[in-house]
């Protein structure tokens, strides 16, 4: 899940943005990714009885790298404006399409799942506008596995505006900050991936800390494309976060073993690498039409990413017991994500961003008067 504070509306601009369509394009690139993951791979996971797929992309990649780029544009827009209202842009940015989806979401599973499938109740709705998973997974379910990503943006947004009011999240002192991001989980990973007590587990799962240097690779990223920091170091933090990366794709097998999903770890380090070049390099020579393709749907991804997962497993189902080819029915999901997306969007996403903002600014101004 990302940060679409920086991504341009659906609408065309009124004029000319110095943005890089580059970003555009890879923000675009993982929501696809992620979309296709879940189409041919993770579909078959939850769902064993829909037809195997013909083409599997098994990798997570997609949603790891989202939240590297939501830190990269967090640590590039920080330190615009007023604090409070950055944090209260991000806030109105995130959290109503979450709120939008997660019902419209509960409502086709309630009335259109398939007859196999389990009634969700109000409890549901409630727990999951509460992201309370991530806490407790064995008690509260998802109603969507892709909004794990939510509340650590939510909190990631709030401790970095908290560092950013402090002096330590500024000069010098903000690289120790990147450095105990990366360095204190990398200490307790043998804690974690062994018989670990529930409430460490609890609190290491529900603050995310297994996956903090994916936002510390975001900082450093944008850090040296800003000459913050040294080239040198930087290679020695990325290599750090993506050691961090590998780490947290080790998984402990029934009979003991460990094992890593090397595959996703490789694409996520790859991934980094491109956001590197990205933000270090110059803007991407893209044709016109495919530019604007990119910077709509660029602008739309957040509530894709929201609402593409659940009702489209729900959409394969139909699709495979009425005989669609497995080809079609993952062209169909990621077809109906889009447009999903695009409808929140507009209905939501949108409008909530610009009332709650416009709020704000009345607010604001009324305390500067009073």
């Amino acid at each position: 899940m990302h940060d679409l504070s920086a991504t341009r509306s659906g609408r065309a601009p009124q004029k000319r943005s110095t943005r890089k369509v580059s970003w555009d394009a890879v923000r675009a690139g993982c929501v696809v990714l992620v979309m296709i993951y879940h189409a041919t791979h993770m579909s078959r996971v939850t769902h064993p009885e829909l037809t195997p797929r013909l083409v599997v992309f098994p990798f997570q990649v997609g949603a790891s790298l989202l939240l590297v780029i939501s830190a990269y544009f967090a640590a590039a827009t920080i330190g615009r404006g007023s604090l409070r209202r950055y944090w209260w842009k991000r806030m109105a940015r995130l959290v109503p399409p979450f709120v939008g989806a997660v019902v419209l979401i509960w409502l086709v599973l309630r009335f259109l799942r398939p007859p196999s499938w389990q009634e969700p109740s109000g409890w549901d709705l409630a727990h999951h506008l509460l992201m309370l998973w991530n806490w407790k997974p064995a008690e509260y379910a998802f109603l969507d596995g892709s909004h794990w990503t939510v509340p650590l943006q939510l909190m990631g947004f709030t401790f970095a505006a908290a560092l950013f009011a402090t002096r330590w999240g500024h000069g010098n002192k903000i690289v120790w900050v990147l450095w105990a991001a990366v360095l204190l989980p990398l200490a307790q990973w043998h804690l974690r991936i062994t018989a670990a007590p529930e409430t460490y587990r609890m609190l290491v799962d529900g603050f995310g800390v297994h996956r903090w240097h994916l936002f510390v690779a975001g900082v450093a990223i944008w850090m040296v494309s800003t000459r913050r920091l040294g080239r040198v170091h930087f290679a020695v933090l990325l290599a750090s976060c993506m050691a961090a990366q590998a780490l947290h794709n080790y998984v402990r097998l029934p009979d003991g073993q460990l094992d890593c999903d090397w595959g996703s770890t490789t694409a996520v380090w790859i991934g980094m690498l491109v956001l590197t070049s990205v933000a270090c390099g110059p803007d991407w020579k893209l044709p016109p039409a495919l530019a604007r393709g990119l910077t709509w749907f660029a602008g739309i991804s957040y509530c894709v990413f929201l609402t593409h997962q659940t009702v489209g497993y729900i959409l394969l189902h139909y699709l495979d017991t009425n005989g669609v080819p497995p080809v079609l029915q993952t062209l169909a999901m990621l077809t109906t994500g889009t447009l999903l997306g695009w409808a929140l969007t507009r209905a939501v996403e949108r409008p909530a961003h610009d009332s709650l903002l416009r709020l704000y600014d009345r607010l604001a101004a009324r305390r500067q008067s009073g």
